[in-house]
């Protein structure tokens, strides 16, 4: 899943309006993090868009098809030629990223943990 260097960076010159947009070497491709969210994935030279009931329509009114089974949809090929257009798709994906930052925020993967180990065990029957 390894991506070409100049893509990568011509999708983060693309994103450079939205911040500080860092892509972390994931899995063979890259996650594109804004802060400590990820809002866009790339595999094979792929852009993928993060998506949630806010955005889906866009993506499917447009007949762009869902990346696998995780909440992500391929990004436009037109969006990738336009940064103005490429824009408006990724603050679509960077709000889908921030609906889901509640479970995700930090302490809550250790508060789900301590739930655990104090939640009662089911007794055993014999």
């Amino acid at each position: 899943m390894a991506n070409s260097e100049e893509f990568v960076q011509h999708v983060l010159d693309l994103m450079a309006p939205l911040g500080d947009v860092q892509a972390r070497p994931m899995f063979g491709g890259h996650g594109f993090f804004l802060g400590d969210m990820m809002f866009a994935k790339m595999g094979r030279d792929v852009l993928d868009l993060r998506v949630d009931d806010g955005n889906r329509a866009q993506f499917e009114d447009a007949g762009i098809e869902r990346a696998g089974k995780m909440p992500y949809y391929r990004a436009p090929p037109e969006a990738l030629e336009d940064g103005d257009v490429f824009l408006e798709w990724a603050k679509g994906a960077v709000a889908a990223s921030q609906r889901a930052a509640p479970s995700k925020r930090k302490g809550a993967k250790h508060e789900r943990a301590n739930a655990k180990k104090t939640a009662k065990k089911p007794v055993k029957k014999k």
